[in-house]
């Protein structure tokens, strides 16, 4: 079986091509976590699948991602960045505009050249998802409210489904305020002061794992800077903290505007490095970055055995 490791902004994947080679009889969730393990695996974030779509005219290619826990994801912004890059370096697209079919829907992307090869990736991300349904997320219980809240009153407010803007959750005695919307897949933004001093490695799992999200969430760390700048880091939904994640940096730029604290047009600054994201008159949001290859490779049959 070969692949091919390519990152976005240090948000790695393993990626299979299988348009071009015969899918295996393989236990997909079992190969992500080994082959994610850096130890016994390649190393990564997690594995994507390239596949035909579904039926033909839907869109160029198919997308399925994997978690490195083995979790199913609907979506992964820097991975389709990435899936990009590879179609066209393979010759699975030819020109720069690509269609794939994601379990959060058909995105639309522009690919952007540098000495022959793509170097920066942009994609329609489609509209963010606002209602509590749709996240989703659950109505907060009468025996954990936060202090001072009427729980009545919360769940009327849940009950119009309103968007989830700066709403109080309680996380074990700890109340924060989060700003809750998906991208395809969910997004839980919690301001900070000093992205540095986030507690990420902590606090973030316990959100992921919330009794409010049924679905569990990705956990964005946001510091903003100014109306055209944020700091973030993330604790991605069965990965753990990542480098980058192009939905939760589409996430905390829609969830900061809501708050009247950014523009529509802000550089979200990761470990890895920057993306550039616009949530449009159109209500569509837009997510510029680059892509890069790494390696390509194939799995021994004794590795896959095993």
């Amino acid at each position: 079986m070969r692949f091919a490791k390519l990152h976005g902004l240090g948000n790695s994947y393993i990626f299979i091509d299988l348009v071009r080679q015969e899918a295996p009889d393989v236990d997909w969730p079992e190969l992500a976590r080994r082959i994610s393990d850096p130890a016994f695996g390649v190393g990564s974030d997690g594995l994507i699948l390239i596949l035909p779509p579904t039926r033909s005219g839907l869109a160029d290619l198919r997308m399925r991602m994997f978690n490195a826990d083995g979790s199913e994801s609907e979506m992964c912004g820097n991975g389709i960045r990435c899936l990009a890059r590879y179609a066209a370096d393979t010759g699975l697209i030819c020109g720069d505009r690509l269609s794939v079919e994601t379990a959060a829907g058909v995105l639309n992307l522009e690919l952007f050249r540098r000495n022959g090869n793509v170097a920066a990736v942009r994609v329609d991300m489609g509209e963010p998802r606002l209602k509590r349904s749709d996240i989703p997320m659950a109505c907060p219980s009468d025996d954990s409210p936060a202090d001072g809240d009427d729980p009545a009153e919360r769940r009327d407010d849940c009950a119009a489904e309103r968007p989830v803007i700066n709403e109080p959750l309680r996380v074990g005695a700890q109340v924060y305020n989060v700003t809750v919307l998906s991208m395809g897949n969910p997004h839980c933004v919690v301001l900070v002061d000093d992205i540095d001093q986030a507690p990420v490695p902590t606090l973030g799992p316990l959100i992921e794992t919330h009794a409010a999200f049924p679905n569990r969430t990705n956990v964005e760390f946001v510091q903003v800077v100014d109306q055209e700048n944020v700091r973030m880091r993330v604790w991605e939904r069965g990965s753990g903290e990542t480098y980058a994640c192009g939905t939760g940096a589409c996430a905390a730029v829609v969830a900061t505007s809501l708050m009247n604290l950014t523009g529509r047009r802000v550089t979200v600054h990761l470990l890895g490095g920057r993306l550039e994201i616009e949530w449009a008159s159109d209500g569509h949001v837009s997510m510029l970055g680059p892509c890069e290859a790494v390696c390509t490779g194939e799995l021994s049959d004794e590795w896959l055995r095993a």
